[in-house]
C-alpha cells in the first residue's frame, strides 16, 4: 500500500533542498527520471514516454559543450524566478508604514504572489507541452521582470497586490517548465546534479532576495529594496538567455484538455493522495505564517531590529538545506510517518521557544520551525509521484497548488492573527495547522493498521 499508509513501502525519501519557494524536489523524480528525479509538475499532459537508449546517449553529458551552460542557465532562473517570488516578504513592516497599510492588508502583496503562481501552474504546465520548455521559461522570466522594474513605482496598496498577483502568475512558468526542460536535454545519469544546482538556485534566489532587499531597504527605502532585487533578477534573465542552449529533443504534443482534467479529478479522488496534499498545505500554512509575521515582531519592542538586521534572519533558509537532505536518512530510519511526526514535532516546538522575548530565543525558534518544515514537506512531496498510479506529473502539480494555497492562506491568516492578539496568536494558528497534520497522519497510522491485524 502506498505513501502513508504503510511503512512497508517507505524508501528513502530523495529530498534535495528545496525552498518554500520550490517543491521542486520530487516532482522531478517523475518527468526526468521516467527517464530519472521529483520536482515542480514537470509536464500538464500525459506522462513522458520511456527513452530509448540512443535517445538518451544523444543528450548532455558533462564535458559536452552545453552541458555547464545548462546547468548555469538553469540556476540563474531558479534564482530570479524565488528572489521575485517573495521579495516583498521582509519589507512588509516599511510597507506598512509607506502605505498606511495594517499587516493583514500589506501580507497580500506575499499572499497574491503565491496565489497567482497555484492557479497558473498547471496551465502554463500543459502550454510548455505545446510550445516549448525553453520558450516558456524564457517568456516566464521576461514578463516577470518586466513586471518587477514596474512594482516599485505602484501608488498605493491595491496595484502593488495586483502587480504582484500577475508577477506571481508569470513566475509560474519557471517551476512549470524548468524539470521537464531537463528531463529532454540532459543524460538520466547526470540528471540529478543538474536538478540539485536549479533547486540550489530557488534556494540562494528566495533568501539572498530576502536578505539583499531588507539591507537596501534600510539605507534607501522599500521602493529601492525592491527595484535592487529587479535589476539582479534582470541580470539573471538576461544570464539564462544567453547560456540556455537550444531545445534539441523537445516534440510539441497536443493539448488534451479533457485527458488533462480527467487525471486531476482521478488524483482529487484519491484519499492517499488527498491527505499528502493536505499535509504539505497545514506545513505551509505554518511557514507562511511565521515569516511573513515575523518581521512585524522583530522591528517592533522590546526588539527593534533594523530592517536590514530582520531581513538577515532569512538566512535561516540554509538549515532548510540541511534538514531536506537529512531527511531521507530518516525516513529510511523511521519511516514516512515517524518523519512527519518529528517535523510536526520540531516545529511545534520551535513555535513555543518564539513566544519568548528574546532575539536568541526567537532565532533558535526559528530554525527548529524551518528544520521541521523544511523536512516535513519533503516526505509529504516525495510520497506523491510514489502514491500516484498513474499521471504523476499532474499529481506533483496539484501538489504544487496545495503547498502555494497554503503559503497564501498562512501569510494572510497569519497576519490578521498577528493583527488582532500579537504574535501568540500567529503561533496558536500555526500550532493548530501542525495538530491537524498530525491528526491527517495518526489516521493514516490506524488506516495502515487494519489490513496488518487482518
Amino acid at each position: 500500500m502506498p505513501a502513508l499508509d504503510t511503512e512497508a513501502s517507505s524508501g528513502p525519501v530523495d529530498a534535495s533542498p528545496a525552498g518554500p519557494a520550490s517543491p521542486v524536489t520530487d516532482a522531478s523524480r517523475t518527468t526526468a527520471v521516467a527517464a530519472a528525479p521529483p520536482a515542480e509538475p514537470a509536464t500538464g499532459t500525459a506522462e513522458p514516454a520511456e527513452r530509448s537508449e540512443h535517445s538518451d546517449a544523444s543528450k548532455l553529458s558533462p564535458g559536452d559543450p552545453g552541458h555547464g551552460r545548462m546547468r548555469l542557465a538553469l540556476f540563474a532562473a531558479g534564482l530570479s524566478t524565488f528572489a521575485l517570488l517573495y521579495s516583498t516578504q521582509a519589507l512588509l513592516p516599511e510597507i506598512s508604514q509607506a502605505l498606511h497599510a495594517a499587516p493583514e492588508q500589506a501580507s497580500w502583496t506575499v499572499s497574491g504572489a503565491t496565489v497567482g503562481l497555484a492557479v497558473a501552474v498547471l496551465p502554463l504546465a500543459a502550454l510548455s507541452e505545446r510550445f516549448g520548455r525553453r520558450r516558456m521559461l524564457t517568456v516566464s522570466l521576461a514578463v516577470a521582470v518586466a513586471l518587477a522594474l514596474v512594482i516599485p513605482f505602484a501608488p498605493s496598496l491595491p496595484v502593488l497586490i495586483a502587480l504582484r498577483t500577475l508577477q506571481g502568475a508569470a513566475v509560474a512558468g519557471v517551476p512549470a517548465s524548468a524539470m521537464a526542460f531537463l528531463s529532454d536535454e540532459v543524460r538520466a545519469r547526470h540528471l540529478v546534479g543538474a536538478v540539485g544546482l536549479f533547486v540550489a538556485g530557488n534556494s540562494v534566489g528566495g533568501m539572498s532576495g530576502r536578505i539583499l532587499t531588507g539591507w537596501v531597504t534600510e539605507a534607501w527605502g522599500w521602493r529601492a529594496g525592491l527595484g535592487a532585487v529587479a535589476v539582479t533578477s534582470l541580470l539573471c534573465a538576461v544570464a539564462f538567455r544567453l547560456l540556455v542552449p537550444p531545445a534539441r529533443h523537445f516534440t510539441p504534443a497536443p493539448l488534451h484538455p479533457r485527458r488533462i482534467a480527467a487525471t486531476v479529478r482521478t488524483h482529487l479522488g484519491n484519499p492517499l493522495l488527498l491527505r499528502l496534499y493536505a499535509i504539505g498545505l497545514l506545513f505551509m500554512v505554518v511557514f507562511g505564517a511565521v515569516y511573513t509575521v515575523i518581521g512585524y515582531r522583530l522591528v517592533a519592542e522590546p526588539f527593534g531590529l533594523s530592517q536590514g538586521l530582520v531581513g538577515s534572519v532569512f538566512a535561516i533558509y540554509l538549515v532548510g538545506t540541511a534538514a531536506s537532505a537529512t531527511a531521507g536518512r530518516l525516513n529510511a530510519r523511521l519511516g514516512r510517518r515517524g518523519t512527519l511526526y518529528l517535523g510536526i514535532g520540531t516545529a511545534s516546538t520551535g513555535l513555543l521557544i518564539s513566544l519568548a522575548d528574546s532575539v536568541a530565543a526567537v532565532v533558535a525558534g526559528l530554525v527548529l520551525i524551518t528544520a521541521g518544515f523544511f523536512a516535513g514537506h519533503a516526505v509529504a512531496s516525495g510520497s506523491v509521484s510514489r502514491t500516484a498510479a498513474h499521471g504523476a506529473a499532474q499529481a506533483s502539480a496539484l501538489y504544487q497548488m496545495s503547498y502555494y494555497v497554503g503559503s497564501s492562506l498562512g501569510g494572510a491568516l497569519g497576519a490578521v492573527a498577528f493583527a488582532a492578539a500579537g504574535w501568540a496568536a500567529t503561533v496558536a494558528l500555526a500550532l493548530g495547522a501542525m495538530v491537524l497534520a498530525a491528526g491527517i497522519t495518526l489516521y493514516a497510522s490506524r488506516r495502515a493498521a487494519v489490513p496488518a491485524r487482518a
